[in-house]
């Protein structure tokens, strides 16, 4: 009779066939169809800085493993991951050279400075995104239409564009493209005009956005497809979401002036922030309390931006604000340990 064996290992105990790379590998696999249909709207210009950024993070990474002496990470995914996200929080018309400092930005210091994988206290893509803002003010507020005739066939002007160039004015080839073009995204077009977008233009994506932003059902849809694959926290969105719709909702209903919670859930990159950026596992709380106070904070916050802030969109701060507040919360929303007795103050 043979004698069982029993093996003893150390923590973590691996209980399910996931691993890091697999679950990096189905995040990139559920952006996917969110940057076809980028490119499906915007044509080349779409195409060229999903694959610019996107090579530009990898080439970063591999370049600094190198540097560090450290083995290829490009395995993981995480790089593709954060060059997808990058890309598809720019607008199409953004000129490449640019994208290219934003991916080397994103990598190396929103990545990297800190360790790698897993150590970053700051989701990368949003790093990159945030100097983007900083540094091309012009250029990462210039939109062009969706839907362009021509779009397969050249690219938008300033995609091109060479460094230290002054990008040239789209203004008269978009409206060339599309009659009737503002220029300006929905969220801008209700603060500075007063104007709402019609519900149908968010479903269909015909309104001006960053590349990833004009279809938030198709984003939510592969965010479900993440939380029915358990690869990603489904409290965080739903926080996120939830907080964001019953703000704007008490707004809307003490001055109809504020946008219904349709018109906030659906316009900018709430959506794809929620559900890719607020959930990076690196970046996000882990007690179970923990995520709801974090959703919760990053939605109020964003709501509140875009009302009385300078900007027309506040989920990138929101979560960096998160981000760098997940330490603070996790500390305060542990929870209590079994038999623990709670001590009285003399």
């Amino acid at each position: 009779m043979t004698t069982p064996r029993i093996e003893l290992r150390a923590a973590p105990h691996v209980v399910k066939g996931n691993s890091v790379e697999r679950i990096m590998f189905h995040v990139v696999l559920a952006l996917l169809p969110i940057a076809a249909f980028s490119v499906w709207q915007y044509g080349l210009s779409a195409l060229a800085l999903i694959v610019t950024v996107t090579a530009s993070c990898l080439a970063t990474e591999r370049f600094l493993n190198r540097v560090m002496e450290t083995g290829s990470t490009l395995s993981d995914w995480s790089a593709t991951i954060t060059g997808l996200l990058l890309a598809l929080t720019l607008p199409p018309s953004f000129p490449l050279w640019m994208a290219v400092v934003a991916a080397v930005v994103a990598v190396s210091l929103g990545k990297l400075m800190y360790g790698g994988l897993g150590y970053n206290v700051f989701n990368p893509a949003l790093v990159g995104r945030a100097f983007a803002q900083a540094a091309f003010p012009v250029s990462i507020s210039t939109w062009a239409p969706a839907y362009a005739p021509y779009r397969f066939s050249e690219f938008i002007p300033t995609t091109l564009t060479l460094p230290l160039m002054t990008p040239p004015d789209i203004s008269a080839w978009a409206k060339q493209a599309v009659d009737g073009f503002t220029g300006a995204t929905p969220l801008a077009r209700w603060k500075f005009e007063n104007v709402l977008a019609a519900p149908s233009d968010f479903l269909t994506g015909a309104v001006t956005a960053s590349a990833g932003e004009t279809s938030a059902i198709l984003i939510l849809v592969c965010g479900l497809y993440l939380a029915a694959r358990k690869f990603l926290d489904w409290r965080i969105p739903v926080a996120v979401l939830g907080s964001a719709a019953l703000v704007a909702l008490i707004f809307h209903l003490v001055n109809p002036r504020y946008p219904d919670p349709a018109f906030v859930l659906l316009s900018g990159g709430l959506m794809i922030g929620a559900v890719f950026m607020a959930t990076d596992m690196a970046t996000s709380p882990v007690t179970p309390r923990g995520v709801w106070v974090y959703g919760a904070l990053i939605g109020v916050v964003t709501v509140f931006i875009r009302y009385f802030g300078g900007l027309t969109e506040g989920i990138m701060y929101a979560i960096l604000l998160g981000n760098s507040l997940v330490p603070m919360i996790d500390q305060y929303t542990q929870p209590r340990v079994f038999g623990e007795v709670k001590r009285k103050s003399s």
